[in-house]
């Protein structure tokens, strides 16, 4: 079987050898020696000012909507993992449901400001599979309507424009370690902040809310790291240049070798990831779109056809956020104001992408599609 991704695993002798330091010192968890460390050799790595370890990816998106009191309508994308509007409603937000450019993916800043309201408090675009949203458009929207802005930056690691890291936009930014990313510490999670003061809060927030050993200043959650967890990610972070260097490889064959074939296509930045000198991209997934008038097959029936081989896509982002029960009804939720989100929903493939595909892998996936 091939899967969609393959966890990116330290090197088993080496994290051994963290797991008996870790039970000697008998500190399991609560911001020991590696979680420490982790804080501190990420924030270098991503060029962050400051960052704040997380056990999943959700908690940072709850976590950041609670320190910078988000209420009211939040200005949001339906093309993304149901994890980003569940955030919103943990905390008792409104979701608000903007199209999509054809071109990324990402939340349309054409659209947003026909979506505000007096009730509107904060926008959180999602860098859809690693790509950039504009973000100079929208903070400059943000500013004119006093907005707050929060990154749901899960698919953005390591990503970089002009040598700036991505996660430095906005007020906030959050990141996913779940096993499936390009980084990983099984499950984790990260939020990137811009002053000491705020990690401060939201070290807090993370710990029941604790500041000290008495004080509680806010009703917060437990949402820290592991001792185990951070040792592994100590370990994966001196290998994932070189697992976002196999992506690449990877995606570029897959691109060579579908871009000619009718009915499929690529969005188009992709093509450019492979020689620009200004975007740094992670490669993260590898999203296909299918005509299906042209292609012959319709997206679900080369679902299956792969399936039915055992290699497995994925459908990402199918369906929509808007789609589900829950969030139908919220606004800007009607078909008819997501034709894009729609057809990108209904046509999309995530090819298989991670770091271990063998070009016999490789030669598998492409006959299933090219015959």
């Amino acid at each position: 079987m091939i899967t969609v991704t393959s966890p990116l695993l330290p090197n088993l002798d080496e994290f051994y050898d963290m797991l008996k330091d870790i039970w000697e010192s008998k500190w399991i968890t609560n911001n020991g020696s590696f979680h420490k460390q982790l804080e501190q050799e990420l924030a270098s790595y991503l060029k962050v000012p400051y960052i704040s370890l997380f056990t999943n990816g959700t908690l940072p998106l709850l976590t950041a909507l609670q320190a910078m009191r988000i209420t009211g309508e939040v200005i949001t994308t339906p093309y993304s993992f149901v994890a980003t509007t569940h955030s919103l409603w943990w905390n008792g937000c409104k979701p608000v449901f903007v199209d999509v450019d054809p071109q990324t993916g990402n939340l349309d800043p054409d659209r947003i400001e026909a979506a505000i309201t007096p009730k509107t408090t904060a926008i959180m675009p999602v860098h859809v599979y690693g790509k950039p949203c504009d973000t100079k458009r929208i903070q400059e929207i943000a500013d004119r309507y006093g907005l707050k802005v929060i990154y749901d930056a899960a698919h953005a690691f390591g990503v970089e424009i002009n040598g700036t890291s991505v996660l430095n936009a906005g007020d906030m930014s959050t990141l996913s370690f779940h096993a499936t990313k390009v980084y990983n510490t099984i499950e984790g999670g990260a939020m990137i902040m811009k002053d000491e003061e705020t990690k401060r809060r939201i070290d807090d927030l993370k710990n029941f809310g604790f500041h000290g050993e008495t004080t509680v200043v806010a009703p917060g959650i437990n949402s820290k790291m592991d001792e185990v967890r951070s040792a592994y990610g100590l370990l994966n972070l001196k290998q994932v240049d070189s697992a976002i260097a196999a992506r690449k490889n990877v995606a570029k064959r897959y691109y060579d070798e579908l871009k000619n074939v009718r009915g499929i296509s690529f969005f188009p930045y992709l093509k450019d990831t492979f020689e620009s000198d200004h975007l740094r991209y992670n490669y993260a997934y590898m999203p296909m779109f299918i005509d299906a008038e042209k292609y012959g097959l319709t997206r679900d029936e080369l679902y299956l056809k792969m399936k039915e081989s055992n290699v497995l896509g994925r459908r990402y982002f199918y369906p929509l956020i808007s789609e589900f029960n829950t969030y139908k009804g919220c606004p800007g939720s009607e078909k008819s104001n997501l034709p894009v989100a729609h057809k990108m929903a209904e046509s999309v493939i995530c090819l298989p992408m991670h770091h271990a595909l063998s070009q016999e892998d490789m030669d598998r996936i492409l006959e299933l599609i090219v015959k």
